[in-house]
């Protein structure tokens, strides 16, 4: 007797080869690295690591575990002692007197967050070295460019800083950069620590500085006064690469070709725009280093009638002889913020004033890794400013 088939019903593709769901109380468990955030200090040096502390001070966090060193042939050497797998990782790099060390420092840790699997590495660089050398001069470079494309490729993706020399900066990298202002914390000293200020000029030492000058002027409903003459040295007096190839010597010109000749500039005797006598000047400006040219707009500000002079600053590099030749001159106090260290020179010249902006970048680390708006750092910011 033949045997019977059992027949049984087909079975769809989808049914029998559908993946096993997955378990929903594991979720939360991988997303869980995702969620966090580290802070590191990539500086070498205890005095450097002083902003950094500040910051995780106000974000209730601590610092990231990590080695930064110098061996004994001068090659950087950076460990990172614990894991940032999935992690957004924020780097606080200040800028020393040793800036080419700070940027290998600044290089090698974000390369080595890179290849230990960080989501996000975001640079904190109150001041960014190198800001000076943004335009072409003679045969020189644009260096400026040249780091911010390190940075990129060493796998920073965001970058934090604080009052760029040029604001036309930001468009040298490939990610996003968000430039803060130190005004707000410049303008509130003048207000709460200068007696008297509703008598006070603000003061621009060049033409340059003048639309800044006249930024703190507005808001603070002051005077504003600019120095100008044959005793400023601008940026825009300096040779650049449209002049190259120097001129030579019974040189052959295409018939026909007559080029306007341009006149050299001649600068007219120093002079300041604006009523100084019997008033408090404030210089403002964005970098103090080289001190010669404060040293000399403040004498001229005395001779002029002021009784008493101020300068104002972000970043306080005061390099070479600046603490001896502030405590000699006829400037009463010097104002910086802590984008850079500068305790030596403070106990060298009492003169030297401090204002900490670390609540500004604390802030802009949580809202960048919270994903909320950064506009409210930049409120009634203007692009003077």
């Amino acid at each position: 007797m033949p045997k019977k088939l059992l027949l049984l019903p087909p079975l769809s593709v989808s049914s029998a080869f559908r993946a096993p769901r997955a378990c929903p109380a594991a979720r939360p468990a991988m997303n869980a690295a995702r969620t966090g955030y580290r802070v590191f200090s990539a500086n070498s040096t205890a005095a450097c690591t002083e902003l950094a502390k500040r910051i995780t001070e106000r974000l209730g966090a601590e610092l990231g575990k990590s080695v930064v060193y110098q061996e004994t042939n001068g090659e950087t050497r950076v460990e990172i002692k614990e894991s940032v797998r999935g992690q957004d990782i924020f780097i606080i790099q200040t800028i020393p007197r040793d800036v080419n060390t700070a940027v290998m420092e600044l290089l090698i840790m974000a390369y080595a967050l890179k290849t230990a699997c960080a989501r996000n590495i975001i640079g904190v660089i109150p001041y960014f070295p190198y800001s000076k050398q943004s335009k072409m001069r003679k045969r020189g470079s644009i260096v400026c460019k040249l780091l911010a494309s390190m940075l990129a490729k060493a796998g920073l993706t965001h970058i934090i800083t604080m009052d760029l020399h040029q604001k036309e900066i930001q468009g040298f990298f490939s990610f996003p950069v968000d430039n803060l202002r130190a005004s707000p914390f410049l303008l509130q000293y003048i207000q709460e620590e200068i007696p008297n200020y509703r008598n006070a000029v603000i003061v621009a030492k060049s033409p340059d500085a003048a639309k800044r000058a006249q930024s703190y002027a507005e808001r603070l409903r002051l005077g504003l006064a600019v120095i100008h003459g044959e005793a400023q040295c601008a940026e825009m007096d300096m040779d650049d690469g449209r002049h190259s190839p120097p001129m030579v010597k019974n040189a052959t010109v295409h018939p026909g070709l007559e080029l306007p000749l341009m006149m050299a500039k001649e600068k007219p005797p120093i002079t300041v725009v604006g009523d100084v006598g019997g008033r408090i000047a404030i210089i403002v400006d964005d970098i103090i280093d080289d001190v010669e040219s404060f040293v000399a707009a403040a004498e001229i500000l005395k001779e002029r009638g002021a009784y008493k002079i101020y300068v104002m600053a972000t970043h306080g590099i005061l390099s070479a002889e600046a603490p001896r030749l502030i405590e000699e001159s006829s400037i009463d106090e010097v104002v910086v913020t802590n984008t850079v260290p500068h305790e030596v020179q403070k106990l060298q010249c009492p003169k030297i004033k401090t204002v900490d902006i670390s609540l500004i970048l604390s802030e802009a680390i949580r809202r960048i890794h919270n994903g909320e708006s950064m506009a409210y750092l930049f409120r009634n910011i203007t692009v003077d400013d």
